[in-house]
């Protein structure tokens, strides 16, 4: 846990310095492993467990160079199709034109993202136990139906609601309107750049409403909601309350299972993923793909806030390797 809770601070001071340092030619020795540069950029999302990744890699193949940033899921697949970066992190389903231009997606874990609300609103126990419907959610981040908390349920305050959406072209933001048969562009709100400054948003306003992916909801090491933020219960058959079936919010380990079996919907709940140009693939690439989908390297996923893929999917995206 330690591990994971120190990585952001370390982790943008190593990119940083490599992306100033010379580029290692690539290759491969049998003591020594191989030998290369991996440059990877995008969703926000993945972007802590690929930190993870890459210096577990590194401890095999220690000549090998990550230079790793985050900037949202537009950023990454940008990237990648310009040839700026080897991999783009991707957090929603690719678009037909990104895929004609050469994106080959390899998903590599799943997520959700998460209807948020400040911890301290003064109707945060009817919120999570009444829960908000789909209907209600698409009302207030994409039809603007309400003003006031009010205005929702007469039993809320009667204050102005403050919606938060994001600013960057972002997987979280794509999944989270596809959820209401919508796009990114369709929702309304105050734009906040990044996943971290949306949350800070929230935590930061009493009457505020917005979304966010697991990691930056809940606390690593506790596993329960983080400091000021609370989830928005999704009251999926409408009937007014959240009912056993529904109650999965309150510890990471219940929403994790949720998400693997289905419980929670998807969207939001989605696949993250690795993009490359099909035509641009390297064994140094596959190598660390490959790594990245072992079991070991899976079981990171759980205990950070993540879905793992089944052994049938992990088969399935492999031989994308192969294609």
């Amino acid at each position: 846990m330690k591990r994971f809770k120190l990585f952001t601070y370390s982790c943008l001071c190593i990119s940083t310095l490599l992306s100033c340092a010379p580029k290692v030619k690539e290759g491969y020795d049998e003591k020594t492993g191989y030998s290369g540069n991996i440059s990877i950029s995008g969703a926000f999302a993945l972007y802590p467990i690929v930190v993870l990744w890459s210096e577990d890699f590194k401890k095999i193949h220690p000549n090998v160079r990550f230079n790793i940033s985050a900037g949202g899921a537009g950023k990454g697949i940008t990237d990648v199709l310009t040839n700026m970066v080897d991999i783009g992190l991707v957090s929603r389903d690719l678009h037909p034109q990104e895929v004609a231009k050469g994106a080959w997606p390899i998903h590599v874990a799943k997520d959700a993202v998460l209807g948020t609300v400040n911890s301290n609103h003064p109707n945060i126990s009817l919120i999570k136990t009444r829960g908000f419907t789909q209907k209600e959610l698409a009302d207030l981040f994409v039809h603007k139906k309400y003003k006031s908390w009010r205005d929702i349920d007469s039993r809320f305050v009667d204050e102005p609601i403050e919606v938060y959406v994001r600013s960057d072209a972002a997987g979280a933001a794509e999944t989270w309107a596809k959820y209401f048969g919508e796009r990114q562009e369709d929702l309304k709100g105050i734009g906040i750049f990044g996943d971290p400054g949306l949350a800070q948003a929230i935590k930061e306003k009493k009457l505020s409403i917005g979304f966010n992916n697991i990691n930056y909801v809940y606390d690593l090491k506790t596993k329960m909601p983080t400091t000021n933020l609370a989830v928005i219960p999704i009251d999926q058959n409408a009937d007014g309350k959240i009912d056993k079936s529904e109650a999965f919010y309150e510890h990471l380990d219940q929403l994790t299972e949720a998400v693997a079996l289905g419980n929670y919907p998807a969207p939001p709940a989605r696949d993250l993923t690795f993009v490359i140009r099909k035509d641009k693939q390297t064994k140094l690439l596959q190598a660390f793909i490959r790594f990245v989908l072992e079991k070991e390297q899976q079981g990171y996923l759980l205990e950070n806030g993540y879905v793992p893929l089944s052994e049938s999917l992990i088969h399935i995206e492999l031989k994308k390797l192969d294609q």
